[in-house]
Order: C-alpha cells, then structure tokens, then sequence
C-alpha cells in the first residue's frame, strides 16, 4: 500500500457515525431471537465479541409483524422487542463499538403460517420460487397480496416508527434492507413490480416507495442516521430486472443529495452461493451517481479490500461470513493472521453452537502454547 492511500485500518466518518476503521461487519440473519421475536442475551454476547468492527450492521430485524417470516428472527416493533435490545446496544458501546439496526419488511417472501393463514403483501400478486423456512420445516411459497396504496403508507409509517424505536432501543443509526429480493427490492424491480399506479412501470415511479420511507425516516431521524443497503446483481429470491444498471444508476442518483450515512451494495460473487452469479457489478456507475461514502460487500479478502479502497472504488468493505467466525476479524486482517472457517450447519440452529463459540486468535494461541 502507498502512502497517502486510504487502509482499512484507517476511521471514517459514515454521517453520525465515527467509525474506528474501514471494516464493517454485514447484516446476517442468524435466528437466534425467541418465537415472539424478542432479542435474546446470547445476542447481545454475539455482537459484543464483534465490537472491534468499525460499525456493526445488525441483523434484518422486522418492523412489523406482517413484514416479518423468519424463524426466530428479531424484530423491533414492540415495547418489549425494544427493550431487549437496550442491553445489546449498551454491551456493544461499553466494549468501544457501534451499531446500526437493519430494518426489515420481507414483503412476499413471508409465509401464511407467520401470519395467521393470511397471504403476504407485496407490491404486486407474485410468488416467489422455493420453499420459505418456517417453524415447521419448508413450505411452498403462496401468491402475495397486493398492497393498496393507503397500505404503502401505512407501511412507510412502520419503517418511520420502527427507526424512533432504534433509537429508543440505543442503536446509533438505522439500515434499510432495500435488496435481496425483499419488499423494497420487490417494489424496486420490474420483474416484481407490475403495478400500473404511481408506485410503477417508470424507474422513478418504482423508486417512489424506498424514497418515500428515505423521507419519513429522515423526519423522524436525521439523513445521518440512515444509510441503504441494495443488492444489485442477478435474481435473489426471484426477485430481477431487466436493466438493473440504469436502476440502480437511477437510485443512485436519486439518492444524491440526500445525506445518507453510506451506501452499502452487495457486488456478484462466486456462482453457487446464495444465488449470486457472475453478472457484472453496477458499483462504478453508482460510484459516479452517489456523492456519499460508498461500502461495499461480497466475499472480500484482505488484498481484494484493501485494492478497492486504494483505487477509489469503495470508502469502507462489509464483511459477512468472515464475522461468523472470527469475532476478532480486525485484529486478524491488520496482522495478516489466518481466518478460522466458520459452521454452515449452524448458521441458523438455536444456542450458541457455532454462534459465539468462536474464539479470537489470541485464546487459539493460548491453547497451542
């Protein structure tokens, strides 16, 4: 690295947020909440032992009850969900990190069995491919519901509320899950978008939905206290357009202006996992488009992160999977030390098996020694 480049290791500011470098640790589902959705105090040791992360990007946490079908998931909607998370968000800032909460409406992608036998919503009567995970094993997906527009409001109040209850619950920000084929990407692409009213057809007509709620939690919050996660590669869940360089261009550019904390955009990675392909990534364009700091993500080692922050392409990388297994995953990248391999088997099985029983490279040391 040459001097004067900018290092991962370096701070950032992301809008409200002094970040103590340039490596984030990504949302990632991990089901360890109650059936009611409640975060549990093995969650609060997960994310404690992940505090040295520059910013901590919580899980997809739920706003609301009809936004939410994913076992064992948090959520963030009631008195009692923000009160749990109260405890997490203060272990986080007693260990020196900081923490955002991912904000969450599944849209179509709920099953029936999470909604008392009653259709999801969407933007338009679509079905995604596959099963849904739930409390009683795989189940085939139903068609959705299409939203009216007195209920897109509705909702756009629940993102809105859901964000005064992060900050009632501690958390120094807010994310909007606006990929992975979930209600806003829904809204977002054509492929799933075929509405005829306001809310569709047009790029900017498509886009009404995530700026509307970009608005309403900017009145609640403040722009600084938001950032936007999309994903802007092939299908995920079903869920594709068919130009998504000028969508996601258009996004961009929509966003402008507006004052985010960062923009975080899930890049193609290796064919096989989690759908992705080897489409080509819109992060340049979108680069050219954004005026604010710009995070990227998917599969990132060491060398790949560093030469994308060195040549301007990104100000911050979010790493996922490499966190699963290595609490200290900083420490490890600024001393070049091996990365453990994390558990697939235990992404998402409940206690603490292969969820905070991962040590830190320090505590491997001390057992070979």
């Amino acid at each position: 690295m040459q001097q004067g480049q900018p290092s991962l290791f370096d701070p950032i500011q992301l809008g409200a947020v002094r970040a103590r470098n340039r490596i984030l640790m990504a949302p990632m589902t991990r089901g360890r909440a109650t059936r009611d959705h409640v975060p549990t105090a093995l969650m609060r040791d997960h994310y404690t032992q992940r505090a040295s992360a520059g910013l901590i990007i919580s899980e997809a946490t739920g706003i609301s009850r009809q936004g939410l079908g994913w076992p064992y998931a948090p959520g963030i909607w009631s008195a009692e969900q923000v009160s749990a998370w109260e405890p997490i968000t203060r272990s986080v800032h007693d260990a020196g990190g900081k923490i955002v909460c991912q904000l969450w409406h599944m849209g179509r992608v709920v099953h029936p069995s999470f909604l008392d036998g009653t259709p999801p919503v969407s933007c338009s009567a679509t079905t995604p491919p596959g099963d849904a995970r739930t409390y009683t094993g795989r189940q085939t997906y139903v068609e959705a519901r299409p939203l009216s527009v007195q209920e897109i409001a509705a909702i756009v109040q629940d993102f809105a509320q859901a964000a005064l209850n992060c900050r009632a619950a501690g958390f120094d920000g807010v994310q909007l899950h606006a990929g992975s084929g979930y209600l806003i990407d829904q809204f977002l692409r054509d492929g799933t978008n075929r509405r005829t009213d306001r809310y569709g057809g047009s790029i900017p007509n498509r886009l009404r939905f995530l700026l509307e709620i970009i608005e309403a939690i900017s009145s609640a919050l403040s722009p600084e206290e938001l950032s936007v996660r999309f994903s802007p590669n092939a299908a995920t869940q079903g869920c594709a357009d068919t130009d998504p360089l000028e969508l996601f261009s258009a996004a961009a550019g929509a966003l402008r202006g507006v004052g985010l904390a960062f923009l975080e955009l899930r890049e193609p990675g290796p064919a096989g996992i989690f759908g992705i392909t080897d489409s080509q990534p819109v992060s340049p364009a979108v680069r050219q488009r954004f005026d604010g700091s710009l995070v990227l993500n998917e599969d990132y080692d060491l060398a790949q992160a560093q030469h994308s922050l060195a040549i301007g392409e990104a100000d911050a990388i979010s790493f996922g999977r490499a966190f699963i297994s290595n609490p200290d995953l900083p420490h490890r990248l600024e001393r070049e030390l091996p990365l453990s391999a994390d558990s697939r088997a235990h992404w998402y099985t409940p206690g603490a098996r292969g969820y905070t029983d991962y040590p830190t490279h320090d505590t491997v040391d001390l057992k070979h020694n």
